[in-house]
């Protein structure tokens, strides 16, 4: 545990403008300790990382009293809901995975089972906005992988990132399972999205949020492509669910393949705007996937069994007729109506039983699309 003068010390260093993490970590390697950075001479900052370098940490960050007792406050607050807990690059438990990448942050911030940190994982990132299947196929990979003791990370944002989230928590609670990390691109005592509040709270019961940024950080477009690399530098592979081609998506994935680690895509409709980004991933070299075993597979994954995929209602059997004339595709209710002969108000009456059956999703433009266990 940190003590008030070395939390100070480390906050400074982290917090001081123009001073990035490859100049942060030159001084460590010099002095040994934030608090022994600031108990050198200047003379000996400006031999060590250059004048203008020097300089700048001769200047207290604005605020950083306040910054200080915030976070002590924070990490000493009594009773909180979950643990708390502030990492700094060196201790024995900050996560083996992040010092294999070229540029792991100097303190990471923790709510919850901290532990897991520890354990292999798998990301599972993918589109704010994705399609039913989509969102069901990210639950279920996370169910499945979390189901055979591989913990879920992803970046708590909406769409498939919540739903892996919540796959893997609903493995926790019927099995135990490998748990789940979000990681934030917010400080850890913000919640963003607003959304996601209550899913939050139940990550930081149940597994953990993890941020680099500090207490009160917005959620900042630059924060994101760094918390992008945490997910991919936690990980042993990364597994894109559903990606247009110009998605944050792909920079974790790209990230993930840069550190050695493993890349996953699932493919989808070649007439999907979200398949783009995946198809394009798998052209690139990445792993493509259909099933979670496939990912176990690749990583030599061994412990746990993967969860049952879920049954198929009796409602709408595989063999349904209407579904094999529905396919995979999106379609409109005039096109089924034209394959399967079926009078317009007889197939909304049946697309409306396979909807709540969970097996239908309707779509914007009364267009409907089959939804396929994982």
């Amino acid at each position: 545990m940190l003590d008030r003068n070395e939390l100070a010390a480390w906050l400074r260093l982290i917090e001081t403008p123009d001073i990035g993490l490859a100049t942060a970590r030159q001084l460590l390697a010099a002095f040994g300790s934030p608090e022994a950075v600031f108990d050198a001479p200047p003379a000996l900052w400006a031999r060590t990382v250059g004048e203008s370098a020097a300089r700048a940490l001769a200047k207290p960050p604005d605020q950083l009293g306040e910054l200080v007792e915030r976070t002590w406050d924070w990490l000493h607050a009594d009773a909180p809901t979950a643990p708390r807990h502030l990492l700094a690059l060196g201790d024995a438990g900050y996560p083996k995975l992040l010092l294999e990448t070229a540029d792991p942050p100097l303190m990471l911030y923790a709510v919850g089972r901290v532990e897991l940190l520890a354990a292999p994982a798998v990301a599972i990132v993918g589109s704010r906005n994705p399609t039913p299947q989509g969102t069901l196929d990210a639950r279920e990979f996370g169910t499945a992988l979390s189901s055979a003791g591989l913990c879920v990370i992803s970046g708590l944002a909406l769409g498939i990132d919540g739903a892996a989230h919540e796959g893997a928590l609903d493995a926790g609670a019927a099995t135990g399972g490998g748990g789940t990390i979000a990681v934030m691109g917010t400080g850890v005592d913000r919640i963003y999205p607003k959304r996601h509040h209550a899913l939050a709270r139940r990550i930081a019961s149940e597994g953990l949020l993890l941020s680099e940024c500090a207490l009160g950080a917005m959620p900042l477009a630059h924060h994101f492509p760094r918390r992008n690399r945490l997910i991919a530098g936690l990980s042993l592979g990364t597994l894109v669910v559903e990606a247009a081609l110009q998605s944050g998506s792909l920079i974790t994935a790209r990230l993930a393949a840069e550190i050695g680690r493993e890349v996953f895509a699932i493919p989808g409709s070649i007439h999907s705007p979200l398949s783009r980004g995946c198809h394009a991933l798998i052209r690139q070299g990445a792993k493509l996937v259909e099933t979670a075993q496939d990912v176990l597979d690749e990583l030599r994954w061994q412990p746990g069994t993967v969860a049952p995929a879920g049954q198929t209602p009796s409602l709408a059997a595989p063999d349904d007729p209407l579904l094999a004339a529905l396919g995979h595709d999106p379609l409109t209710l005039d096109a089924l109506a034209g394959r399967t002969g079926i009078a317009p108000a007889e197939l909304s009456a049946r697309l409306l039983e396979l909807e709540l059956a969970g097996v239908v999703a309707r779509l914007p433009g009364q267009r409907f699309q089959r939804l396929v266990r994982a």
